[in-house]
């Protein structure tokens, strides 16, 4: 079975060697420019500029976000629409210890190796660049847009330490608190001040001692982003900043009122107002089973290790989920080390040979599944008949 695979789709697997050196270029010239969220102008036209030299039709801007892109490419008329999707931001201080340059590149690569490979393949091929996963929340508004409508199958892969096809994710969201009380001189006249930061501090244990009544699948994490501004000073401004996680969105709705309780209450014992400013909700990730199996298959053929995931814990947020509230999607990883996402050893393996190598391999991945998505009726209907046999039991 699997030299049947291979046999077939030898020619993706050509293109992407043949084109090998110029996407390492790509890759490492994103890693050596790293751009926080929504401000990739460097790598969003870098990457929309190498699709457009190979024939793409590209749209810059999309859904009203200056580094978002569309590249679309279509073969013979008809078939599938198939969505590949490109990260490409970078974490504050660490640069690509994610390795989004990988994903970005890897995106592109898959496309213009199929459009290579086969370019009469019935189907379209829709590279689209994703601004702002870490924090920013692009993929959110993104969908809100309606850019994902059209697509039958979504994919994109991660880089990791491990290899993966349906690796879960937690539906999440920020939080920030602000607690507002009264400047005072802090030795002479502190009775006439309110302190904001003991508000702030009675929050963060208030918050702290519900997690023994949480389920194991919650996770509240967070930083003190404004403690006052000077020792002597009663602080009149202090700010946190939570991220609140769970296993579902409706289980998210849930926790995020219980911490604002202890936020609002905080606030009100020593004196102090409070706001709650609520960011973007990522969901959870809906992975869909037929097209994680059709690509651990391409995958296995080449020889590659895909591990099963965790059964608890090990997983984080991605704006990935809501994507899968659209459309059939997956996330796959591909390991290119030893070591673990965001951590400045990571950012090393997101420009080493592992890292270039992990690239290929996720771009015959993507490329190899969406030929079999353009040319195989059977699969992907059973793809897209999971998808809407999910979208029932959600009420859609």
């Amino acid at each position: 079975m699997a030299t049947t695979i291979l046999a077939e789709k030898q020619e993706i697997l050509t293109a992407l060697d043949q084109r090998d050196k110029e996407l390492r270029e790509l890759a490492l010239m994103i890693h050596a420019n790293p751009e926080l969220s929504f401000k990739e102008y460097k790598a969003a036209e870098w990457l929309s500029a190498y699709l457009e030299k190979e024939g793409f039709q590209v749209e810059r801007g999309v859904a009203g976000l200056e580094t978002a892109f569309t590249a679309v490419w279509e073969g013979n008329p008809g078939g599938p629409v198939i969505g590949i999707l490109a990260e490409y931001d970078a974490l504050p201080n660490l640069g690509h210890a994610c390795g989004h340059n990988l994903i970005g590149t890897a995106a592109v690569g898959a496309a213009v190796a199929l459009k290579d490979a086969y370019p009469k393949l019935q189907g379209t091929i829709k590279v689209i660049g994703t601004p702002a996963e870490e924090g920013g929340g692009g993929k959110i508004y993104m969908c809100n847009h309606g850019t994902f409508n059209d697509l039958d199958a979504a994919m994109m892969v991660h880089p990791k330490n491990k290899t993966m096809v349906l690796r879960g994710g937690l539906a999440c969201m920020t939080a920030t608190f602000s607690f507002y009380g009264k400047e005072s001189h802090a030795a002479s006249a502190p009775e006439k001040g309110i302190s904001a930061l003991d508000a702030l501090i009675q929050s963060y244990n208030a918050i702290n001692s519900l997690r023994q009544f949480f389920t194991d699948d919650v996770r509240i994490h967070g930083i003190i982003t404004k403690g006052g501004d000077a020792a002597n000073i009663v602080p009149g401004h202090c700010e946190a900043q939570f991220i609140i996680r769970a296993a579902t969105t409706n289980r998210l709705h849930e926790i995020k009122e219980k911490v604002y309780e202890a936020v609002r209450y905080s606030g009100q014992s020593v004196g102090a107002k409070y706001k709650i400013e609520e960011g973007l909700i990522y969901a959870e990730r809906n992975n869909n089973h037929a097209l994680a199996e059709l690509f651990k298959e391409n995958w296995e053929a080449m020889g590659i290790e895909v591990e099963d995931p965790p059964k608890q814990g090990g997983i984080g947020s991605s704006d990935i989920g809501n994507v899968g509230q659209v459309t059939a999607t997956i996330h796959p990883y591909i390991k290119i080390g030893e070591n673990t996402n965001h951590t400045f050893e990571f950012t090393e393996d997101t420009k080493s040979e592992g890292g270039m190598k992990g690239m290929n391999q996720a771009a015959a991945g993507l490329a190899m599944t969406a030929y079999d998505l353009c040319t195989n009726p059977d699969a992907l209907k059973a793809i897209r008949d999971e998808f809407e046999a999910w979208k029932k039991t959600q009420g859609r």
